[in-house]
């Protein structure tokens, strides 16, 4: 999760769910629940893109929401590995 919050955090605008997959290497299975439960709890917001000249079907786009980089700037920064090399924390999903 915190990958998924630091992709978040370090996009200058909001950023396409898969791109935030390839970028973590995290399962679109995963990454895509993810992002649902951030946004019931209002640390994410999406939208769809403006229709473009681009083929496809348009994009829905992920950012943070105020509260949302406050929460991910302290879990992210909580979670950096300690001196010895391991998590200073266990982040659990439920």
């Amino acid at each position: 999760m915190v990958d998924v919050l630091g992709c978040l955090l370090g996009a200058d605008e909001a950023i396409w769910g898969l791109n935030i997959s390839a970028s973590t290497g995290r399962p679109t299975g995963t990454v895509y629940p993810l992002l649902v439960r951030l946004e019931q709890e209002s640390l994410v917001k999406s939208g769809w893109e403006a229709a473009n000249d681009r083929p496809g079907p348009r994009r829905r786009l992920y950012a943070l929401t105020p509260a949302g980089q406050d929460w991910a700037g302290k879990l992210c920064t909580a979670a950096t590995p300690a001196r010895s090399g391991r998590p200073a924390i266990r982040v659990v999903v439920a």
